[in-house]
Order: structure tokens, then sequence, then C-alpha cells
């Protein structure tokens, strides 16, 4: 019988940047953080699988502490994350139905793709038109990136990866271990804002609703708020602090287009199901900026609360990195889902 594990690392491979937090289990419900770390990508260097996993390497060491289990979420534009419906199907079919008819049943060529795929279940809600299908959660990573990614593990001693996954899911499997009551009994918003892209999934008691991937990001705010400001990026980070009504405004404007859409999934999944979604669940970088979080709420009209996973955590790292680990802490959320899927 394999041995339960209790501990794992969790490592997010972001488009800017890498995390990573080693989390250890202390009882059924008790989960401490043993250990973080995370670094900026060179964006002078290629990114290729030897250069990510190079990465990593560098990394873990800078983390420090011991695991034999290591799970990778990964955010790339060449993936890919559906819901569809279909007639109840073993997955093992699907996949391969998938695979050599995705145009039909995805509107996309699947056969150069790694495919995953799985039954979302449901919470015993109705939605008119569903005829008795099944709703399954689809997700594709290039077959040569994966097949690199798997090679360039091997060459760099990186055995231990159990688990590689799309970063998406593990938001929403780190929003069901941080907030289980909100996650089994509620309908929730999640927003994770990345870097250059951001993405919205709904959830109505456990059951995932829709998934929406934006290209808006932490960089495209603040391109565009340099742009009409005339400020620089730091001098745009100050006056956000400060809350300079001009740049407040002028923010208003930039997220006018993203909120639109926030809104209009809203209302997509409220016109269909008979919940009320209440506040919106804030994660990433700009999650950090109380500002931002003001703007997007006084749009939407509706509390925008940052959240992160590691506040189910004990927090057990070094004591030179705990303050550290406070102001960053909405960072890690990525990675402490992935590792969280292995320990629960």
């Amino acid at each position: 019988m394999a041995k339960t594990l209790t501990s794992a690392v969790g490592v997010d491979v972001g488009r800017y940047s890498l995390k990573s937090v080693l989390l250890q289990k202390k009882g059924d419900s008790r989960f401490a953080v043993a250990n973080f770390a995370s670094q900026v990508f060179d964006e002078s260097q290629e990114r290729t699988p030897e250069m990510i996993v190079t990465q990593i390497k560098s990394l873990l060491k800078q983390m420090g502490g011991r695991s034999r289990a290591c799970a990778v979420a990964i955010t790339t534009p060449d993936a890919f994350l559906r819901i569809i419906e279909q007639p109840e199907t073993p997955t093992d079919i699907l996949r391969d139905a998938l695979r050599l008819n995705g145009m039909a049943l995805l509107n996309q060529d699947c056969r150069d793709f790694v495919l995953d795929c799985d039954l979302i279940q449901s919470n015993g809600a109705t939605e008119a038109g569903h005829g008795g299908q099944k709703r399954y959660l689809v997700a594709g990573l290039p077959r040569v990136y994966v097949t690199g990614m798997s090679e360039a593990f091997d060459k760099g001693g990186l055995r231990d990866i159990a688990a590689l996954q799309l970063a998406s899911v593990s938001v929403f499997n780190a929003f069901e271990f941080a907030h289980p009551d909100v996650f089994n009994n509620q309908a929730f918003f999640l927003l994770d804002l990345g870097h250059t892209s951001s993405t919205m999934m709904i959830g109505v008691k456990r059951e995932l609703v829709l998934i929406r991937n934006i290209e808006f990001g932490g960089k495209t705010l603040l391109e565009a708020l340099c742009s009409l400001s005339g400020e620089s990026t730091s001098g745009v980070f100050k006056a956000l602090e400060q809350e300079d009504e001009i740049i407040v405004e002028n923010a208003r404007m930039a997220l006018m287009a993203f909120t639109r859409e926030i809104g209009s999934s809203i209302g997509f999944v409220e016109g269909r199901r008979e919940e009320t979604i209440g506040q919106i669940w804030v994660s990433g970088g700009l999650a950090k900026n109380k500002t931002v979080l003001r703007v997007l709420g006084e749009e939407l009209r509706m509390p925008c609360l940052a959240w992160n996973a590691l506040d189910r955590c004990e927090v057990n790292v070094p004591a030179s990195k705990r303050s550290r680990l406070v102001e960053d802490a909405s960072d890690f959320s990525v990675a402490c889902g992935a590792a969280a899927q292995l320990l629960t």
C-alpha cells in the first residue's frame, strides 16, 4: 500500500515568474506552509522546457526543505480549458473522441494536444436545455510542450513530479482548500489577475459552471495607466497607493471593458441559475492593491475581496521570511492549490 503523503511542493510556472510552496499535512484538517520561494524569469532567455526546468531547480534550491512529491501548475497561451456537454461517457473514451474529432466536439483540432478530462459533479441544480447530458471539464496542452517538459524533468533530475496541471485548475482547487464552506454551499466568482491575462471562474456549490480567460492583466493595466497619465511605472504604482484622483479615474477607464466582461459573465450565470453572486474573490498580483479592488467593486457594485490559499495554513516558515509571506501571500495561491491537491 502506498504511503500517505505528509508533505508536497507546489510550483507555479507563470508567464512572468515562478513561485513555490512547501505544504505539510499535520492532521485531517491541519496544514502548514513550511517554506516558499519566488523568482522572475529572465525575459532575455527563450522559454524552452530546459530553461524552465533549470529555473525550477534553482527555485527549489532557494526554497529549501524536502518533499517526496511535487505538482507543477503551468500558465501558457497555447493551453486550453473548456466545459463541454456530452452524453455520459467514460473519460478515457471521451479523450479518444476529442483527439480524433476535436473540431466537432470542441471546434478545435486536438490531434497535437495531450488531453485530460473529468466529469463535473452536479450539485443537483437543473439547467434548462441540458437534455440529460453531462458536463465535462477538458484541458489540453500541446503534445510537443508536454513531451519537452517530461524529457527536461528527467534530464534535470526532477523525477518527483507527480502532476502537471493548468494553473486555472489549481486556482479552483486552492479556493476549495482555503474556503470549503463557501465552495460547498454558495455561488462564488473567482478572479485570478495574472501578468498579461486573467481567469474568471464561477462555481455553484462545488460545481464549476463557467470558466473564461481574458487577455487583460496587471501589465495591461499598468501600461494603460502609464499611457493615460504620462507617468512611469513606479509613478503609477505610487499614485495608486496614494489613491490619486486622476489615476483612480484613469484606472476606472482602463478597467471598463474588463469589468463589462465580468458583469456579463455574472449575468449569464445568474440568468440560468437560481443563485446570486454577492462578491468577487480576487487573487494574483493586483489583488494586493486596495485601489484596484475598490475601483473594481465600485464598477461591479459588489465587494471585491482579496483571498489567498495560505490563510488556511499554519505558518512554519523561517522567521526571516515571515513578513514577506504576509505581504506576498496572494501570489502563492496557484502553487498552494497544486500542492494541496496531492495532500487532500
